[in-house]
């Protein structure tokens, strides 16, 4: 019997939340990096996903796809916000005060353009392709 490739996609959503919460609690609670108000939105939209993700993955209920489509575009769009007043000067300039923690601040740069919105960014985009995909199967089958 044929596993069903939803069954996949929805783990690698679910992996891919899990290891971004990680990786922004090792940053904020280990290497003590305080979060900006814009870093306080992203968490608030991935933290869910694990919970959400998890419950869906272990059900293998796929409905969830539409909906964790819609809050990745929206984080998504947090992040890519965030990421360009980090790196594009005149953003940068014109950026409202954001807190004690400026949100402009870059805690990493590694190879001189992945910073922390950067990879948030990237865990949205994963779990945006993976509802996708999940949300087309589920189309075809039903």
């Amino acid at each position: 019997m044929k596993k069903d490739r939803r069954e996949s996609y929805i783990f690698f959503a679910w992996a891919a939340s899990v290891l971004a919460m990680f990786g922004s609690l090792y940053f904020s609670e280990i290497r003590q990096f305080e979060p900006c108000e814009l870093c306080w939105y992203q968490r608030i939209i991935m933290y869910p996903f694990v919970i959400l993700l998890g419950i869906a993955t272990v059900l293998k209920d796929y409905r969830i796809a539409l909906y964790t489509m819609v809050l990745s575009v929206v984080g998504a769009g947090i992040s890519i916000y965030h990421y360009s007043i980090q790196k594009i000067s005149f953003l940068a300039d014109s950026a409202p005060a954001c807190g004690r923690v400026p949100c402009t601040g870059q805690y990493i740069d590694w190879l001189g353009f992945v910073t922390i919105p950067f990879l948030a960014l990237v865990a949205f985009i994963i779990i945006f392709i993976c509802s996708l995909l999940i949300w087309k199967k589920s189309r075809e089958v039903a």
